[in-house]
């Protein structure tokens, strides 16, 4: 039998993978994603359905948005699932497809195969939901989330869809033997977090901003000073020249 991994194992195969430096705004959410996928990979109920692999990948994505360079992004979701034993290209092949899978089904229908044994689900998701329904799997907050984004997916951006959606997903969490309370904890705080991520990247914007005009203003100032020092040098020879004449 191998030996259980600690948390501090999977930590230290995170940063044998990903040995870039993590943008401080960006920390919390690699720190998040890496103990709550240390956790998941010792339950020995947990699946990783479609609504999970949605949830995970909508989880990253959000909180990442402004991530420089763009280009870690791939390497830095790669190095979070493998340090814990999950497949990352099986994971975001998995969200996309089940995006695809149901454009075209309209919120009535989805949250209704949702909420009944994924009778009519496109195929990718019936299992998923099958599994979900018995009652006994391991809660995570990325199935919710997960749940979410797919109710998301066939809605407008208004506050009243938003209410609705929230009220769907409180009744196909009662489905899956999931607790209301911790659905709707886990739902709030991804939205408050959301809310504080958008906050410290326009922050961080307006600090790009202030500290390039800045640096402008300083190159402009210099410019001037220069211009100044040679126009009086010009001067001085003129007058010299005259005097001389």
């Amino acid at each position: 039998m191998s030996e259980r991994k600690t948390i501090s194992d999977s930590k230290k195969a995170f940063y044998n993978a990903f040995s870039s430096v993590i943008p401080p705004i960006y920390r919390r959410v690699t720190d998040e994603l890496l103990v709550e996928l240390h956790l998941l990979s010792h339950a020995q109920d947990f699946e990783q359905g479609a609504i999970f692999a949605v949830g995970l990948c909508k989880v990253f994505d959000a909180f990442t948005r402004g991530y420089r360079p763009e280009k870690h992004l791939v390497s830095l979701f790669e190095a979070i699932c493998m340090s814990n034993g999950f497949d990352p290209v099986s994971l975001r092949d998995k969200s996309i497809k089940t995006h695809k899978a149901i454009k075209g089904y309209s919120f009535n229908e989805i949250s209704l195969f949702l909420k009944t044994n994924g009778v009519d689900a496109p195929k990718i998701l019936a299992n998923d939901i099958r599994a979900l329904s018995k009652g006994n799997k391991q809660y995570s907050r990325l199935i919710t989330i997960g749940l979410l984004s797919l109710l998301e997916e066939s809605t407008l951006d208004n506050k009243s869809e938003k209410e609705l959606i929230n009220s769907q997903i409180k009744d196909i969490c009662v489905a899956y033997g999931f607790s209301i309370d911790r659905v709707e904890r886990d739902i709030k705080q991804f939205i408050t977090n959301l809310e504080k991520i958008d906050q410290a990247l326009e922050l961080f914007k307006e600090s790009v901003t202030y500290e390039r005009k800045k640096k402008e203003s300083k190159a402009s100032k210099v410019t001037d000073e220069s211009n100044i020092m040679n126009n009086k040098k010009s001067t001085d020879l003129e007058t010299n020249r005259v005097n001389n004449t």
